[in-house]
């Protein structure tokens, strides 16, 4: 199946003139844009946020500011390599954690059973596929008894909540991304939302080399103007790309596929990917059909994920893709 992006091509007129305008500006990076978009969507998300180049550079800061180096983290081995990569080279150690059949995201069950072994200091938690991980409450509470570092890869989530709760809100910061197959695209981008006012304030310092002092050792992660524009956009349409999505995937898909994620109440998903455990035709694929331990090379016995990367697809569902 063509990938749709799903950005409305009502809003070329509102990115064009937002762009006129930083070319008239002649400040192209660290401008009015930047901080427009950054300020739309933490009134979405609830939280302060940071733009970056990339979800990789969000979160570095959040690796590197809580000092993770030398420590074991735990991880999901259902989600994208960027999750335990990012991890690697932060200097922490990477452990896997299987997943559930019903929600594709973190195992609570198998989480207990790592943090026995590794004596983690961090765990990361995926939302998979547009939706929260339906064990996050029991997670959440888990790390927070045992004094453990909970970060949140909100990669999928543009657009999600659970009974008006935001993905992010539930640990010491969340990463998105706004890579070109997101709900909401930049392009290339990514955002960091926290209540830690440290954690900010160190991210705004590394993604800019560490100015203005270089107390942090810093690089390059800014987004630039004209990218940032695009985000604050489309960030005013999500509501609107959303709520497509949720009413054309009841309407449309749901009666069509009933052997698929199924949200539990007060929860809405962002629809990023629609995945039914059935084999389609006209599939998109599927969310990841490798597991990160096996392209590592490890040899982690995690049968849940296992399962998964061979039982579930993804349904077409483009915001206005009818």
């Amino acid at each position: 199946m063509k990938f749709t992006i799903g950005f409305d091509h009502d809003d070329k007129a509102k990115v064009h003139a937002c762009w006129d305008e930083i070319f008239a500006s002649q400040q192209w990076t660290e401008g009015r844009f930047t901080t427009l978009f950054e300020d739309s969507w933490a009134a979405w998300n609830g939280l302060p946020s940071l733009a970056f180049s990339s979800w990789s550079g969000a979160a570095l800061a959040a690796l590197e500011h809580y000092g993770l180096q030398g420590k074991t983290v735990l991880c999901p081995s259902n989600t994208f390599m960027a999750t335990p990569l990012a991890t690697l080279r932060a200097g922490a150690k990477v452990e896997f954690v299987d997943c559930n059949r019903d929600d594709l995201c973190m195992s609570f069950d198998d989480l207990k059973r790592k943090a026995e072994i590794h004596k983690p200091a961090a765990v990361w938690v995926v939302h998979i596929g547009g939706h929260i991980a339906f064990q996050i409450e029991e997670i959440s509470r888990f790390c927070r008894e045992r004094g453990i570092l909970l970060l949140e890869d909100c990669a999928h989530a543009h657009g999600a909540s659970w009974n008006g709760r935001k993905p992010g809100q539930w640990g010491a910061a969340g990463v998105y991304s706004f890579y070109a197959t997101k709900t909401i695209t930049t392009g290339e981008g990514g955002i960091l939302v926290t209540s830690d006012p440290d954690l900010l304030e160190y991210a705004k310092r590394l993604r800019n080399y560490g100015k203005p002092d270089y107390g942090v050792h810093g690089l390059n992660y800014r987004i630039n103007e004209f990218a940032a524009a695009l985000g604050a956009v489309q960030v005013a349409r999500m509501p609107e790309i959303v709520g497509w999505k949720k009413e054309y995937a009841e309407r449309r898909l749901d009666p069509l596929y009933p052997n698929r994620v199924k949200f539990p109440p007060g929860m809405v998903s962002g629809y990023y990917k629609y995945i039914v455990f059935d084999p389609i035709e006209k599939s998109t694929g599927k969310v990841y059909d490798q597991p990160c331990h096996r392209i590592m090379g490890r040899p982690d016995n995690l049968p849940e994920t296992e399962w998964v990367a061979g039982h579930h697809w993804c349904v077409p569902l483009y915001y206005k893709g009818e």
